[in-house]
């Protein structure tokens, strides 16, 4: 094993630290050889039992990139009635989808069948397959920063409309929606913190010895 120097390591943590879902790009093309690494390093990720289920649809036509900003728009709409008052009009106002503005998004997709009926740790917890896919989109996340690249998670969406735009079958899942483009407003802090939506959490009350709450 090769062991970081101090200041590699304090690069791991600076991305780690300062990655940000981002909503705002730039229409400049990101360079194929940066795509094909950031893609090299989702396909990188841990997998439970090795089954990598993961799949990449690159999407840069703008007829369905407006397409896929619809059902995004429609089920933001959708959402806002769970909110009153002034958190509704926040909820309203904030940018939820940069996909017509970024020159490519990326479809994270999950196939529960990678690898067999019978995949290596999968039958005692079936819900694997999404968090190696997860852990797939951080590595792609965190590279993209490396890049000086800025990258949207579109977390609002039916799988069903997904599917039918991008003619995805009906047993792969759509976990995600990655837009990726360059910025000239890269924020400082996570956009729902800087919103007053939400603040971090204390990591002291979410850490217990030994047994829950203990």
């Amino acid at each position: 094993m090769k062991f970081f120097s101090e200041e590699e390591k304090q690069a791991v943590y600076q991305t780690i630290f300062n990655r940000r879902d981002v909503r705002s790009f730039r229409s400049d093309p990101v360079p194929s050889e940066i795509i094909d690494r950031l893609l090299n390093a989702a396909h990188h990720a841990p997998s439970v039992g090795f089954m990598q289920p993961w799949n990449f649809i690159i999407i840069t036509s703008a007829e369905k990139k407006d397409r896929l900003a619809w059902a995004a728009e429609k089920e933001r709409k959708a959402l806002a009635i769970h909110y009153e008052g002034e958190k509704e009009t926040k909820f309203l106002r904030l940018k939820v989808e940069g996909i017509k503005e970024a020159p490519l998004t990326i479809c994270v997709t999950c196939d529960p069948t990678q690898g067999g009926a019978h995949v290596l740790g999968r039958n005692s917890i079936p819900e694997t397959d999404m968090l190696s896919t997860a852990c797939a989109i951080q590595n792609m996340w965190l590279a993209s920063y490396a890049e000086g690249l800025a990258m949207g998670w579109v977390s609002f969406y039916k799988k069903n409309d997904v599917r039918n735009i991008l003619k995805i079958p009906p047993h792969i899942d759509p976990i995600a929606l990655l837009s990726l483009g360059y910025t000239d407003n890269y924020p400082e802090k996570p956009i729902l913190e800087s919103a007053n939506w939400e603040k971090r959490q204390s990591l002291q009350d979410r850490v217990f010895y030994n047994e829950w709450k203990n």
